[in-house]
Formats: structure tokens, sequence, C-alpha cells
């Protein structure tokens, strides 16, 4: 099977979020969010089950999605998918609102949010799908959504590890022109690799935000 094939299938960047039982906040970026029927309004989201956001939803049987515009900063993307909310609040890091029954939602760079009752989930592995009812949808701005290929191609991002389209192949390849060997620093927690000799002390991914201490150095 040529896995290059998912390649062509389009995506936009979203941002899940949910509360949990214990009233913690979490979030995380998806690009799997979509409209399954219009009559009734349902949507569905794939969640990697090892995030915080996938238990939060379980627990809740709720979630809010907001769509990225083409505005959206990398630290946003950053830190609501390369970091984990078990030990962060996400949400404290920008502006967010909450929807009727309290679930929260990113409102910086967004173009819309909606807010989804669970009705069915269905265990595909190394994701959860859920599948709800959408009880409310808003428009927040004007902005181009941001698609997938926007993301990775004008912004020059990655693509997270536990993400339902993660290629290792393809995220770990060498820019074309390196053919030798050369001295680079990779973080450890979006997998970005920096070319230099050495990295500045105040140096932070580009992509995720991390600093120098949680880069690694190799030979590429």
């Amino acid at each position: 099977m040529d896995t290059k094939a998912f390649r062509s299938v389009s995506y936009g960047l979203y941002i899940v979020g949910a509360k949990g039982a214990d009233g913690n906040r979490a979030g995380c970026v998806v690009n799997t969010f979509a409209q399954v029927t219009s009559i009734p309004t349902q949507a569905s989201v794939a969640i990697n089950k090892e995030n915080a956001t996938c238990a939060a939803v379980r627990e809740s049987g709720r979630f809010t999605v907001a769509v990225l515009d083409e505005t959206a900063t990398m630290d946003l993307i950053g830190t609501f998918g390369f970091h984990t909310s078990t030990d962060t609040d996400k949400f404290a890091a920008c502006e967010s609102g909450v929807d009727g029954e309290g679930t929260p939602y990113v409102s910086e760079h967004a173009c819309s949010r909606f807010s989804v009752k669970v009705s069915n989930t269905l265990d595909v592995g190394t994701h959860i799908l859920f599948i709800g009812t959408v009880e409310e949808a808003e428009v927040l701005s004007s902005e181009t959504p941001m698609t997938y290929a926007f993301y990775h191609q004008v912004k020059g991002g990655k693509t997270p590890p536990k993400a339902s389209s993660y290629q290792p192949d393809e995220e770990a390849a060498i820019p074309a022109g390196d053919a030798s060997k050369r001295t680079a620093w990779r973080c450890t927690i979006c997998g970005h690799v920096e070319y230099a000799d050495e990295l500045p002390d105040d140096f932070m991914c580009p992509i995720c935000g991390a600093g120098k201490s949680l880069f690694e150095r190799v030979e590429l």
C-alpha cells in the first residue's frame, strides 16, 4: 500500500476543547473534525487515546471545536499540538470562552466554533472516534480557515506523532540538497530539526516553542 496517497486527502486544522470530571480543561489539535449529517446536524472527530483530551471527552460526553484560521500563530498551535493537558492549562495561554455547558473553546485565531454532545463512540485502534449532535455553532471572524496543507507548506508545521495522519518517513525527511551529514538539533517534543553547530541559549523551537534544553544533538 502506498501511504503517500493519503497526502492528497484535504484536511483542516482544529482545536478540540473539553472539561474532565475533575473540572480541569483539556485541549488538543486535530485535523479530523467533520460534519457527518445535516438533519440532524451531527459531527465527528478522532482523538488519540493517549491524549488527556480524549479522556476528558469520554468523561463529560461533550467537546468543542475551534476552526483555526490562517492567522493562527505557531505558538498557539504548538501549545495545543505538542504539549499535554495533564500538566498544562493550555487555555490560560490564549483567548478563550465557554459554551452553554461550560466546555472551553479557543476564540483566538478561530473563524468559527462548535459544541458537540457525544452520542456514539467507536474504538478505531490508536484513536477513539466521537460522533455527536452539534448543539452550538458560531461564526467568530471572516478570516480564511486554515487547511492542513497551508499549515505544512506556508507555516512550515510538523505533524504530531499522535495525529491520525502522522507518517514517520515524511516527518523525518532531510531537506532537499542536504546530501552530506550535518550537525543538527532535534526537538524532543515535536521533532523539528534545526541545522546549526550550536543553538543559542535563548533558542526556542519555531514549531512548538520548546527551549534549548529540550533539543538533542543529531547528525543528519
